[in-house]
């Protein structure tokens, strides 16, 4: 079903941001985030807390969207809502106030991978001058996931490797209590590592027999050293902080390299798409993007605001998955 103007609602309520998008084909009208600061206090996101506050923002955050976006209610052809991965309290507020609107307006439903919606999020207007072309490996990373994905075309997608024990961003937010910072630590992490020397401080790599990540052999090494300098010099982390958090990225960057080189091989596929919110690393981006170069591989990073959760990417998934019908029951499980 193709229209010349389609215009899509999308919610995004899958962990502590509560998200609202209006997409006009794929341009992007409006995009409101409103983010949940208490859980800093927590050092982590706080599940129950995350799932009361999307139940206060939500109404105003749609409202605002659809404002911003300057267009009546009656103009949107279709509402999308992320499904899964997600905290399962968040998500059933985003998904029961979706269907409730698109029941209430007389409009198609639409259900979306989260992890998906990240990835396809390099297809909105203005994202990249020439978008990838498919197929593509995407590389996602962010606090809930952590995978090698194999992308056919927009809505065929195919996981390749995953992870054993923690996420990625997990394993940042725990570096970074360990270190004592504020969560969420993973950017000010980034911050001191590039005024480090990231060849100072050596932390060994896993040797799994497959192809998936594990991260928790690193964090225990990476506390090891730690107490063990410590022991010797209290002021160890305040006088190396900078050199920590570069060894630690730089370590982190070739563990992922390793993994998809070993991809890039087995596939023959080169173009590689960054998703997720640690793709947003300034030392990422320094470390991959001259990996491509050597590697004759054509890399592509998404903008910050596309980054983290938004539900930009969650309308654009809608808009393709209504071209081909895709439309989901109003008693789809969220």
């Amino acid at each position: 079903m193709k229209k010349k103007n389609l215009i899509i609602l999308g919610i995004d309520t899958s962990c502590d941001d509560t998200c609202a998008a209006i997409i006009n084909n794929h341009t992007v009208l409006s995009n409101i985030v409103r983010t949940q600061k208490i859980h800093q206090k927590f050092g982590g996101v706080v599940p129950e807390v995350a799932s009361s506050l999307h139940l206060q923002y939500i109404v105003s955050v749609v409202n605002n969207a659809i404002l911003k976006a300057k267009i009546q209610t009656n103009a949107i052809n279709a509402i999308a809502f992320t499904n899964y991965p997600g905290l399962n309290g968040s998500l059933l507020v985003g998904s029961a106030f979706a269907k409730s609107l698109a029941m209430c307006w007389q409009i198609p439903l639409i259900s979306v991978n989260h992890i998906q919606a990240h990835i396809l999020s390099h297809f909105l207007e203005g994202v990249h001058s020439t978008p990838p072309n498919f197929p593509f490996i995407s590389l996602s990373i962010s606090g809930g996931h952590t995978n090698i994905i194999k992308v056919k075309n927009f809505l065929e997608i195919k996981i390749l490797v995953s992870y054993n024990d923690i996420s990625l961003g997990n394993l940042f937010d725990n570096i970074a209590k360990i270190l004592g910072f504020k969560y969420p630590g993973g950017r000010i992490i980034d911050k001191y590592a590039q005024l480090g020397n990231s060849k100072t401080f050596f932390f060994n790599k896993p040797k799994g027999k497959n192809l998936n990540f594990s991260f928790s052999g690193l964090q225990t090494n990476f506390l090891d050293l730690l107490k063990n300098q410590m022991k010797k010099n209290r002021e160890f982390i305040y006088q190396n902080i900078n050199d920590i958090c570069a060894s630690f990225q730089e370590t982190v960057f070739e563990i992922l390299f390793d993994k998809l080189n070993q991809t890039v091989k087995k596939t023959g596929i080169k173009n590689i798409v960054f998703s997720g919110g640690i793709s947003s690393n300034l030392g990422l981006k320094k470390f991959f993007s001259e990996k491509s170069i050597e590697n004759n591989w054509k890399t592509f990073f998404p903008q910050l605001e596309f980054s983290t959760d938004n539900a930009a990417m969650i309308a654009l998934v809608g808009k393709l998955k209504y071209e081909r019908n895709l439309f989901d029951k109003f008693y789809i499980k969220h």
